[in-house]
């Protein structure tokens, strides 16, 4: 019995993430990508207790539907379900780079090193504007085989991660966005409303 579960263990530890689908636009996407504006943008996701095929398959429609899109992120909330998935490619042009599958992903530290960069969101499409972020963060989360993991990330990947783990708690980048009048003038431009922009504070 121990032989076996040694061997299960290391099958286990083997296994690659099963969660890749190709990398082009379909005319179907199997997942409506919701809008500001939209109660479940705002609703808290919560935490996965079982990862399995239903979850993998999950983020396969996540991943399709963000590459059909041409986003770099996409959180569950912003498909209407309220869970703590995350799946980010930010090679998104690069056939054969993996994507990361973030199952209850947690910021355990953020570095002390700001930067500003041009944001924009599949769920407010048209609209891009600066936001000041850490540049480097340190993370834990489950891969799509429910194995916990640990990984620092810095740069483009660093803020994206921060951006869709915000849409777990409701926060839209807007929300962090302080040149509010260029705000007010890019919404209404592409027809959202500054009241569905909600104070951090």
């Amino acid at each position: 019995m121990a032989n076996q579960f040694s061997k299960l263990a290391r099958k286990s530890r083997n296994n690659v993430s099963t969660t890749k689908v190709d990398k082009e636009a379909v005319d179907n996407p199997p997942l409506e990508i919701f809008k500001l504006g939209s109660e479940t943008l705002r609703t808290k996701a919560k935490r996965i207790s079982k990862v399995d095929n239903e979850l993998r398959n999950l983020a396969k429609d996540m991943l399709q539907s963000m590459y059909t899109a041409k986003g770099i992120g996409l959180a569950a909330p912003q498909v209407g379900i309220s869970k703590e998935l995350l799946v980010i490619d930010t090679n998104f042009e690069d056939s054969a780079a993996e994507p990361l599958i973030l199952i209850n992903p947690e910021i355990t530290a953020f570095g002390s090193t700001l930067n500003t960069y041009e944001e924009g969101c599949l769920s407010i499409p048209g609209v891009y504007l600066n936001v000041v972020r850490p540049s480097t963060i340190k993370l834990k989360f489950r891969d799509d085989m429910g194995r916990p993991r640990k990984m620092n990330a810095d740069g483009l990947l660093a803020r994206c991660i921060q951006h869709e783990v915000d849409h777990l708690r409701g926060i839209l980048f807007v929300d962090r966005v302080t040149a509010k009048e260029e705000l007010k003038t890019l919404l209404n431009k592409e027809g959202y409303k500054m009241k569905d922009v909600l104070p951090l504070d």
